[in-house]
């Protein structure tokens, strides 16, 4: 293969390494702890929303601990989900380049 067609072939997968990023980032993840806690997050790890249920009531500083277990456990969880679904989407990329001394990820 000559060089310009390894460049354009390089660009290509350039592109769709960075389109691919892009929607990874833009998805909303969504986890939920205890039935009690729903947290949204955007593919960058940015919080996007916490939702707690309404008929939650804390009846003393225990239950404010859980509750603040329970959402630590959704980000958790959450962060989880977004990098499996990075290493599913993006570990082809990395394979790729593995043989061209690329350690992108």
């Amino acid at each position: 293969m000559n060089q310009q067609a390894m460049l354009r072939k390089i660009q290509k997968m350039q592109k769709e390494m960075m389109d691919t990023q892009k929607e990874i980032d833009e998805t909303v993840f969504s986890a939920t702890s205890g039935g009690v806690v729903t947290i949204e997050m955007y593919g960058t790890k940015e919080l996007k929303a916490v939702k707690v249920a309404p008929d939650f009531e804390a009846e003393g500083a225990e239950d404010y601990e859980m509750l603040s277990d329970m959402i630590v456990a959704a980000c958790n969880e959450a962060y989880k989900k977004i990098d499996k679904t990075t290493q599913e989407k993006m570990g082809k990329y990395q394979a790729l380049l593995g043989g061209m001394g690329g350690g992108l990820f």
